[in-house]
């Protein structure tokens, strides 16, 4: 009777330790097969620092550190960048919602007008000396007026 299979479906952990009794034969196995790497490991560590390279190990370690926290730092430094450069308007001809880079140039995909995108938003790139000016719509309303009549009485 295989009591491992019975009880973990013949399935090996790391360290586990299995009893079988077949033919009633008796015997005892060890699976240390992923603790083996960690041991060669940590051999390595204690004769390195045995025979003065302690250093070698706390390099390796600097550098595990710094491998490690390499991603979480270019990331938050991206976040801060993008916070500072990029910048959300609308454009000045139609009014669509916009998104740049500070400093870039760009086209409406609206309305297809060229635009340079500065700190305070988008605005039209114009030509020296060019006055850009913002054209306001008025509505004129035409109000009659009608002439006030005096009471009979007055004249």
């Amino acid at each position: 009777m295989n009591l491992t299979s019975r009880y973990s479906a013949g399935r090996r952990f790391p360290g586990e330790v299995s009893v079988v009794n077949q033919n009633g034969l008796n015997q005892i196995r060890f699976n240390l097969s992923g603790i083996g790497c960690w041991l060669t490991v940590l051999a390595l560590i204690w004769l390195l620092g045995a025979v003065g390279l302690g250093w070698v190990v706390k390099s390796i370690a600097v550098i595990t550190v710094l491998v490690m926290l390499a991603p979480v730092l270019i990331f938050l430094g991206l976040r801060f960048w993008l916070k500072r450069n990029l910048v959300q308007a609308d454009c000045p001809v139609c009014s669509t919602g916009l998104t740049g880079i500070k400093g870039s140039e760009t086209l409406c995909p609206n309305c297809g007008t060229a635009l340079r995108v500065e700190a305070d938003g988008f605005k039209r790139p114009v030509q020296e000396g060019t006055i850009d000016v913002n054209a306001v719509d008025v509505t004129v309303e035409v109000v009659t007026e009608e002439q006030p009549t005096l009471p009979e009485g007055d004249a």
